[in-house]
């Protein structure tokens, strides 16, 4: 009996990339300055900008309550900082959805 290695390779998906990335184009679709956005996800307006920046660049990582009102401020849902890009389209997508709509997916999907 013959048998085979079967190789798994494993990509390494860099969430904190995603987030950076996905937080400046959020921030930018509504035309936001990120001293605005960080005033507006409660953090103080003397460092608001500084912290949107480095959360922007990756300098600093968001913790998941400020990640969570940096996601309301700008109408997302919080996966959408961190999911593959199908994954985060289809949240938008769901999120912004009627509920008739998410129902039906959701009957779908099951």
């Amino acid at each position: 009996m013959k048998t085979t290695n079967i190789v798994v390779m494993r990509t390494t998906t860099n969430y904190r990339e995603i987030f950076c990335k996905r937080l400046k184009a959020s921030r930018l679709a509504l035309g936001l300055l990120q001293r605005n956005l960080g005033i507006l996800a409660g953090i103080d307006e003397f460092v608001a900008n500084a912290r949107i920046n480095r959360y922007e660049l990756g300098i600093h990582e968001a913790d998941i309550q400020t990640a969570q009102y940096l996601a309301e401020v700008l109408d997302v849902p919080l996966g959408y900082f961190y999911a593959d890009d199908q994954l985060a389209e289809m949240l938008l997508l769901f999120s912004r959805s009627s509920l008739q709509i998410k129902e039906e997916v959701l009957d779908l999907a099951r």
